[in-house]
């Protein structure tokens, strides 16, 4: 079995988006999933855990999930004393990404900036990190490149905007599509097992089975 990882959400952005920080308490090494912009407090848990960052995922290309990314590598490869890469989402995103501050403009933001990862990812390929092994899933819909990271053994996954404790992402947008996130879902989430813990990227967490069962956009 792989070793336990740690966890903790920092909320960032006016839009409360859950930054996650994922660890090995054995080794120290972290991940940060979707930093979308507040890098001081970010930065600030990492260095009272004493954290050494390797890799920033990104699940999609909106600003408050991707805003911080850039200014977070920029800390974290100058502090750690080597380069720091941002990974992911799927490259359909990547005209989201490098849009970060038209976007920001619109909601009167500052701070956030555009983005280009040192690669993107494709579905169905392994990340390894922390000692353990992440399934990338393509689940457009909310976004045309949105991904997320799936850990099959220890049993979660971060999920981005696609599903939500009693609701999914949202679809309002010219590049959005309803049917096709919702058929997304059931294809690439669902599968994954009722017992399944699903990180999303704003409010609780949540299941698998518990969405299956009670979330009415399924049902």
């Amino acid at each position: 079995m792989p070793t336990p990882l740690s966890l903790e959400i920092v909320p960032v952005t006016a839009f409360g988006q859950n930054c996650s920080i994922l660890w090995n308490p054995g080794t120290r090494h972290a991940v940060v999933v979707d930093p979308g912009g507040d890098v001081p407090r970010i930065t600030a848990f990492i260095t009272e855990k004493d954290l050494s960052v390797d890799a920033i995922w990104l699940t999609h290309g909106h600003l408050d999930h991707a805003g911080g990314a850039d200014a977070l590598r920029r800390e974290l490869s100058t502090r750690q004393g080597a380069p720091v890469p941002v990974i992911g989402p799927d490259r359909a995103d990547d005209a989201l990404l490098s849009s970060i501050t038209r976007q920001a403009a619109l909601f009167g933001l500052n701070g956030l900036e555009n983005v280009t990862p040192d690669r993107f990812v494709k579905h169905g390929e392994m990340l390894e990190a922390l000692g353990h092994r992440f399934e990338v899933r393509h689940v457009p819909g909310h976004t045309p490149g949105h991904v997320i990271f799936h850990d099959p053994e220890s049993r979660f996954a971060f999920v981005g905007d696609t599903l939500f404790r009693g609701g999914v992402g949202r679809t309002d947008f010219p590049y959005g599509d309803h049917d096709q996130l919702i058929e997304a879902i059931r294809r690439e989430l669902l599968p994954l097992g009722d017992d399944v813990t699903i990180l999303p990227g704003h409010g609780p967490a949540t299941t698998i089975g518990a969405e299956r069962k009670g979330n009415p956009f399924l049902n």
